[in-house]
C-alpha cells in the first residue's frame, strides 16, 4: 500500500545506495521497490533505477535519482532520538565515518549531504522540560558539542 505522505529526497544517481545505508544503520529502517525508468530522462535512461522506496526509522521514504541538479540543504533533516551514548555514537559513527561530516550541536551530515540530527532523549527531554534552569543549562552545554555528549547533558541537567 503507497502511504499517504511520504519523504522524497532527491539523488544523482545513488539513491539505492544511500537507503540501503540507511537500512543497516538505523532501526526500523528497510529498502521497498525499487522503479526503473520505462523511457530514457533527461539525467537517465531507460532501465536506470529512477526510485527506490525505502523507510528510514519508521518514516516512509522515496530516493529519486533526479540528477545533480538539486542539493541536500540543512534546511530538512531526520532527528533521531537515541536511548544513550551508545547509540549516539553508534550512529554518528556510521553517518560521519561513512564520508559524511561533522557540524555543530549534535548535526552531522551524511556523504550524500542529506543533514541528521542525532539527539539523546535527555536533552530533548532536558530542553523542553518545566525545569527552565536545567534547559538552559543542558542547552548551554549542548552549544559547545559537535557529537553529543550524554554525560555532560545530565551534569549540566543536575546543575
Amino acid at each position: 500500500m503507497i502511504p499517504k505522505n511520504t519523504i522524497c529526497l532527491w539523488y544523482d544517481g545513488t539513491a539505492l545506495e544511500a537507503a540501503t545505508f540507511y537500512a543497516k544503520t538505523f532501526p526500523d529502517s528497510k529498502v521497498g521497490a525499487i522503479m526503473r525508468a520505462p523511457g530514457d530522462y533527461p539525467d537517465g535512461k531507460q532501465g536506470d533505477i529512477l526510485t527506490v522506496e525505502f523507510t528510514v526509522a519508521g518514516i516512509p521514504c522515496m530516493g529519486l535519482n533526479g540528477g545533480p541538479l538539486f542539493k541536500h540543504s540543512e534546511a530538512f533533516s531526520f532527528v533521531i532520538a537515541t536511548e544513550d551514548q551508545a547509540e549516539t555514537d553508534r550512529l554518528w559513527n556510521a553517518v560521519v565515518g561513512n564520508g559524511g561530516q561533522e557540524s555543530e550541536c549534535g548535526w552531522c551530515k551524511d556523504r550524500w549531504g542529506l543533514s541528521w540530527q542525532i539527539t539523546p532523549r535527555v536533552l530533548l527531554e532536558t530542553v523542553s522540560g518545566p525545569d527552565r534552569a536545567a534547559a538552559k543549562r543542558a542547552f548551554d552545554a549542548m552549544m559547545t558539542m559537535k557529537k553529543i555528549d550524554v554525560a555532560k547533558i545530565e551534569a549540566a541537567r543536575r546543575g
